[in-house]
Formats: C-alpha cells, sequence, structure tokens
C-alpha cells in the first residue's frame, strides 16, 4: 500500500479564554452550588495557599466540596449538562468545518486537539466536542453509582507539555507514561513539531508555546477583544518571543486568527513538498 504523503497539521487549543469567554465552570456549575463565579475562585485559591498546593487539584476539591454541600450530584451526565451551556467565541462553531475545508483543498490533513487545565466531562458537553481528535484535560474518577470519587487527572500549566509530545508520536492514552518517554526517530514520530499550531490566550499556556515554537512549529496568543488585561497579557507574550503571532480570539474567516492558520499551513504543506522532493531519487 502506497504510504499517504500528505502532511498531517495538529492545532492544538487551551480551552478557557480561548474557545470561550470564560471559564467553564462559570456557566452554569458555580451557580448551581450557591457561589458567584468571585467566591468560588477565592475559595479555591484559599485551598491552594493555605495548603501549598496545586490550583488545579484545589480548583477540583473545592467543586468537590460545594457540591456536596448544596447536595448536587457530580456525575459524568451532570457535567456535560453544564458543559452544554458554555459560550464560545464569534465564529467557533463554524471555525472547524472551515479550517477543516481549506486543508483538504491543500492536500493536508487537518487533527484538531484540546490541552487545557479545564474538564474532560465539561468539554465533551459542549457544541464542538465532535470536532477534537483527543480531548487532553482534567477528569474525575467514577464509582459504581456513576458518583465522582476522585480527581483522575490534574493539567497544571507544566502537566500540559506532556501531551505535546503524546500528540507528536501519536499517542492518545493519557495514562501512557512508557511509549511518550521512549527515543523515536523522527520519522517514526507520527506528527513533527513543525506540523504543529497551539493556540491558547494566557501564562499557563507558555510552556507549550514555548516547546512548539522553539522545534519550528507556530504558536499565536489569542485574546477576548473586550477585555483590556488579556490583550495586555497576548502583547506581552508576543514581545518576550514566547510566541509567533497575536489576535483576537474571533474565529470569523474575515478575522486575523483565519488568515494566519491558513498562511501557517500554506508554509507546512510547501515545507512537505520541498522534503518530498529532497528524498526522491
Amino acid at each position: 500500500m502506497k504510504r499517504d504523503k500528505r502532511p498531517i497539521v495538529a492545532i492544538i487549543y487551551d480551552f478557557d479564554g480561548t474557545l470561550s469567554p470564560g471559564n467553564m465552570q462559570e456557566f452554569g456549575f458555580i451557580q448551581s452550588v450557591g457561589f458567584s463565579p468571585m467566591e468560588f475562585w477565592e475559595e479555591s485559591n484559599r485551598i491552594a495557599s493555605g495548603q501549598d498546593a496545586s490550583d488545579v487539584l484545589s480548583y477540583m476539591k473545592q467543586m468537590f466540596d460545594a457540591a456536596k454541600a448544596s447536595g448536587v450530584k457530580l456525575r459524568r451526565e451532570s457535567f456535560r449538562e453544564f458543559g452544554s451551556r458554555i459560550e464560545l467565541f464569534e465564529g467557533v462553531r463554524e471555525w472547524f468545518g472551515m479550517v477543516n475545508a481549506y486543508g483538504k483543498s491543500k492536500g493536508v490533513i487537518i487533527e484538531h486537539y484540546i490541552n487545557s487545565s479545564g474538564l474532560v466531562e465539561m468539554i465533551e458537553g459542549s457544541d464542538i466536542a465532535k470536532e477534537f481528535k483527543k480531548i487532553f484535560a482534567c477528569s474525575f474518577m467514577y464509582d459504581s453509582n456513576g458518583d465522582a470519587i476522585w480527581p483522575a487527572v490534574a493539567v497544571d500549566y507544566t502537566g500540559k507539555t506532556q501531551f505535546i509530545f503524546k500528540i507528536n508520536k501519536g499517542i492518545l492514552s493519557v495514562a501512557d507514561a512508557v511509549l511518550v518517554n521512549e527515543s523515536w526517530a523522527d520519522d517514526r514520530k507520527r506528527i513533527p513539531f513543525s506540523n504543529m499550531i497551539y493556540i491558547g490566550d494566557g501564562e499557563t499556556d507558555v510552556p507549550c508555546m514555548k516547546i512548539v515554537k522553539m522545534f519550528g512549529g507556530h504558536s499565536i496568543a489569542t485574546f477576548n477583544p473586550e477585555n483590556r488585561d488579556k490583550e495586555k497579557t497576548a502583547v506581552k507574550l508576543f514581545r518576550q518571543k514566547r510566541v509567533n503571532f497575536m489576535a483576537p480570539a474571533d474565529y470569523r474567516k474575515e478575522a486575523p486568527l483565519y488568515g494566519i492558520v491558513t498562511k501557517i499551513i500554506d508554509k507546512i504543506r510547501s515545507d512537505s513538498d520541498l522534503q518530498n522532493l529532497g528524498e526522491t531519487r
């Protein structure tokens, strides 16, 4: 069988602040347990600072404790219901079809991934869950009754980097800690870093942005155009050369982000063609 020489492009997204204008817990869950978003995050931060703990594990504990105190069942289907209420930035729902079609027109395979400190279960309930080859994010373990009992995965800013290497090697198992750490020849790796586009909005994305950029891929800092502080963060990341580009989190075809991503796809296609020419005997 002839090997498919079409390049694969991995577009890797943070979620909160990148595809959605807020933290996913703020679209129904926090209100259901009797907190305002400010109160919830203040308590989560208090747990983290008081225990010198991970802020991700602290927010997961705060979700668990607040739900128990208010009688809200933490079940997978409940998380998905909350996830169905997540608001998305302008154009996000149409984005994937547009980019996939553009990639197809250029002879490029497009794959979309989530790399987030949010919750898998909530993202699975969102309108766009079906668009992703894999959702790497935090999650809970469940007992035989279907109730959440313990964190299964907690993804902080450095934890996110492992998933970049898993995408590079084509490993989709979160549990794997063997293959991801093995040394592989470059031609065995499924998606080279140079074929990655990382899109994120904040400083928790910096390690991933730097890795992708350092190894020849492209990182894009997005920002909510209605949030001046988010724009300042994107400008800072761009000026510090931690990212290649910055753009508003507007996913419509006429917005700058689409133009940046499609030009990167063009470059990856051209680089692949040149490499194939160089391998011709």
